[in-house]
């Protein structure tokens, strides 16, 4: 092989914060390499960083990268409430340092990290190898080959494109975020904005561990053919409704863009010695899109089981992580997924009769929601939050139109 060719035993497709935690607990003598197709580690910011306080201590999150918000609020367009959440907390992560936080964790073992660099594509060699094409940062050709490949790409779904395993998703999750100077806003308070400035998608605002504010909105394409810069321009462009949402932005931001797939939660994620991760694997939430966490813990414990395929040669190994994956999210993401199409075609009184219910429901319901989480006893719960709230409003509206009320 010539000089342009590195060999290696795994071939990680994407600096994110999945590809990073894979290569985080890979054994310290498994060759690695990750291609990343940015100058550096974390940066531009591509996700508005949100998680909940009870990860960030489980998966060992240092202080200082992340900030906590203590006031959540929601608003619609006739309706707001305060977000009841009980002993959950959200936070903001500082994606940047997070992501450098996991990058340091495989410093120390045999990893080359190759910087803007793109993977181009792939073949299956009849020897078993895969043989990768990567466009170097003179933009000249290297190829790496390698016995196992992660596809960790998001949701390019690069590697899985290539081989022909999986298509790209049609359905995305698009989102631009401006970040502000965080000037007299509250830095521990979140909102989310929804109704006619957002159709078929949500807006937010929230504090940042960088002393800064964000303000931003998603949408789900193409369920809407909407430019979610736009609709964040009108937003902001909107003196009254800023009023209203209480939010005062100073000085020119930064522009922040991403894009999830939000497309039903597909349960195969070894296809050979080709296994998908984090938003290759449409790991974010399908209710909130927020995945990091999720991408972390899933990322690691691939690292793990990758490792032992690697040393043993057997797949019994990676067959356990998709089997654990399964069991963690498809009941779950098919339920949110259900949720996340019934959003998305919301009027605006829709958005004012769930804003309204939601102070009603209770922390569990409204949490469980947020983060995607619904295991039958809280699917019990929450029916029947919404049924009780549904037949008070009814038994109110009827004794109103009686003259009893």
């Amino acid at each position: 092989m010539d000089d342009k060719t590195l060999t290696c035993d795994v071939l990680i497709v994407g600096g994110g914060p999945a590809g990073l935690s894979v290569a985080s607990t890979l054994p310290d003598d498994v060759k690695t390499v990750i291609v990343h197709q940015d100058r550096e580690i974390g940066l531009p910011v591509r996700t508005s960083g949100g998680c909940w306080m009870e990860d960030i201590e489980r998966l060992g999150i240092p202080d200082g990268m992340y900030n906590r918000l203590n006031t959540n609020e929601a608003f619609a367009d006739a309706a707001h409430t305060v977000i009841p959440m009980g002993d959950a907390v959200p936070v903001i992560l500082d994606t940047p340092k997070v992501y450098k936080w996991l990058a340091e964790q495989s410093d120390h073992k045999d990893r080359t990290l190759l910087m803007e660099t793109k993977f181009l594509s792939t073949r299956l060699r009849d020897d078993g190898f895969y043989e990768s094409e990567i466009r170097a940062r003179d933009n000249g050709v290297e190829r790496v080959v390698s016995k196992y490949i992660v596809d960790g790409s998001g949701w390019h779904f690069a590697v899985l494109d290539a081989l022909g395993l999986a298509k790209k998703p049609e359905r995305l999750a698009v989102g631009t975020e401006y970040e502000y100077p965080l000037g007299d806003n509250q830095p521990d308070r979140g909102i989310i904005f929804l109704g006619k400035k957002v159709p078929a998608g949500y807006g937010w605002a929230f504090g940042t561990a960088r002393g800064t504010l964000r303000v931003g909105v998603g949408v789900i394409q193409p369920d809407t053919d909407e430019s979610p810069r736009k609709l964040l321009d009108s937003v902001i462009a909107d003196k009254p409704y800023l009023d209203r949402l209480g939010l005062k932005l100073e000085g020119d931001p930064v522009v922040h863009s991403g894009i999830l797939p939000s497309v039903a939660y597909d349960d195969r994620l070894v296809f050979g010695n080709v296994i998908r991760v984090g938003d290759s694997a449409n790991f974010a939430t399908p209710t909130a899109g927020e995945g990091i966490r999720v991408c972390i813990e899933l990322g690691r414990l691939l690292g793990v089981q990758l490792g032992k395929a690697v040393k043993t040669g057997r797949r019994g190994p990676l067959r356990a992580y998709e089997r654990h994956c399964r069991r963690k999210l498809k009941r779950d993401y098919k339920w949110g997924f259900l949720v996340n199409n019934r959003a998305a075609s919301y009027t605006p009184d829709n958005w004012n009769a769930s804003v309204r219910r939601m102070s009603k429901l209770g922390p569990d319901a409204v949490v469980a929601t947020l983060r995607g989480e619904f295991p039958l006893l809280k699917v019990a719960k929450i029916s029947w939050s919404v049924l009780r709230t549904l037949i008070r409003s009814r038994l109110h509206r009827l004794k109103s139109r009686l003259g009893l009320a």
